[in-house]
C-alpha cells in the first residue's frame, strides 16, 4: 500500500504510555504522539483542513498565496500543503520563537517575516498586525487565522477526539492539553465529551497569559500578561478557538518547569517532543492529587524536540536562563 501524497500520511498517531515521568500519578498516563505527523507536530491536521475548507468556500484560490501568523509548527502544515497544492506562503512570527522553526518554515519554500514579541497584538508591529497588512496589500492572497478559523476546532472534533476515544476502548478520563490556539482541546475535548459528559477536559496555560483567570472570573485582565518564554501555549487575548464551556480548569506551568520537563521527557521516556508537551505533562503532575487509580489521562504531544535544540535542549541556554543548576 503507498499514500498519493505525504498529506495522506496526516492523522492516526500513536498513543504511548508514559512510566517514569508519570511515577508519582495513580492513574495511567497516555501521550498522543503527535510527532508522527508528517510535519512533527499537531498542527498539520488543522492546516490542511483550513485549506480545504477554504478552496471549498472560494476564498482560496489556484496559485493564491497563503499569509499567517505563526510560531512555526501551523506554518509547516501550512508549507507542506502548499507545495503539494500550489500555493505561495508568507508567515509572520515572533522573536522569541526558536530559530529551527523558522529554518524549517524556509526549507519549504515559506517566506518568513520575524516580528517583535513584546507589542499587543493591536500594535502594527505585532505578528498578527503584520499577517493582516500583508493581506491586504498580496494579491490573491488568504490569511488561514488559526485563532479565529474555527475548521481548527472542527479537525480535532473529527479526528483528534475519535482517535483517542478508540485507541483508549473509551475508557479516557481526562484530557490534558497545552492551549494555545486552542483547537486541538476545544474539537478533541468537544467530541470525548459528546461521548462521555463525565470526562474531564484539563487546559495548561502559562504565566503570563490570560485563559486562567478568565475561565475562572470572566475576567481579561491585561495586568496579567508580560512575555513568558514557554512557547506554543498561553495568549494576550481570546481566541475564538478556545470553548471555556468545554474546558473544565486551567493550570498554569512556570517557564522553568515546562523547560525542564521537555528535557526530562526525553531522557527518561525516550520521547523528543517540545516545549508545551513538557509544560503539559508539568500542569499534569501538579494537579495529580485529582487523580485515581483506575483514571485513564490522555496528554497531547503536541511537536518536535528538533525545534528547540537551541533552547530547552541546550543547557547554556537553560543555564543563562536561570533553569538548571551547575551540575546538570
Amino acid at each position: 500500500m503507498w499514500y498519493n501524497n505525504i498529506l495522506e500520511t496526516i492523522g492516526n498517531t500513536p498513543l504511548v504510555k508514559l512510566n517514569n515521568v508519570t511515577k508519582d500519578i495513580q492513574a495511567t498516563v497516555l501521550a498522543k504522539i503527535e510527532t508522527s505527523n508528517p510535519g512533527n507536530s499537531i498542527k498539520d491536521r488543522m492546516a490542511l483542513k483550513m485549506i480545504e475548507d477554504a478552496e471549498k468556500s472560494g476564498v482560496l484560490k489556484p496559485g493564491g498565496t497563503i499569509i499567517e501568523g505563526t510560531s512555526g509548527n501551523t506554518g509547516m502544515g501550512l508549507a507542506m500543503a502548499a507545495i503539494i497544492k500550489g500555493y505561495k506562503c508568507i508567515f509572520t512570527s515572533t522573536d522569541k520563537q526558536s530559530k529551527e522553526k523558522f529554518d524549517a518554515l524556509r526549507a519549504f519554500g515559506a517566506e518568513v517575516i520575524v516580528c517583535p514579541t513584546d507589542v499587543d497584538p493591536e500594535d502594527p508591529r505585532s505578528y498578527y498586525s503584520v499577517s493582516s497588512r500583508l493581506e491586504r496589500e498580496v494579491p490573491n492572497s488568504w490569511k488561514p487565522n488559526q485563532y479565529d478559523n474555527l475548521s481548527n476546532t472542527q479537525a480535532h472534533y473529527e479526528q483528534t477526539g475519535p482517535e483517542i476515544w478508540k485507541q483508549t476502548d473509551g475508557k479516557i478520563t481526562h484530557l490534558v492539553v497545552g492551549v494555545g490556539t486552542g483547537g486541538t482541546i476545544s474539537g478533541a475535548g468537544r467530541y470525548l465529551k459528546e461521548q462521555n459528559p463525565n470526562i474531564k477536559v484539563w487546559g495548561i496555560d502559562t504565566y503570563g497569559s490570560v485563559f486562567k483567570k478568565y475561565k475562572e472570573t470572566g475576567i481579561l485582565d491585561k495586568n496579567e500578561i508580560y512575555p513568558y518564554i514557554t512557547e506554543g501555549i498561553g495568549e494576550d487575548f481570546l481566541p475564538k478557538n478556545v470553548d471555556f464551556d468545554v474546558i473544565d480548569l486551567f493550570e498554569k506551568v512556570t517557564d522553568k518547569d515546562a523547560a525542564l520537563m521537555t528535557r526530562d521527557v526525553a531522557l527518561k521516556e525516550g520521547i523528543f517532543v517540545g516545549n508545551s508537551a513538557g509544560a503539559a505533562v508539568a500542569g499534569l503532575l501538579q494537579l495529580k492529587d485529582q487523580l485515581k487509580p483506575d483514571d485513564v489521562v490522555v496528554v497531547i504531544f503536541v511537536d518536535h524536540g528538533s525545534r528547540y535544540m537551541g533552547k530547552m535542549f541546550n543547557p547554556d541556554w537553560l543555564r543563562e536562563k536561570g533553569f538548571l543548576n551547575d551540575e546538570a
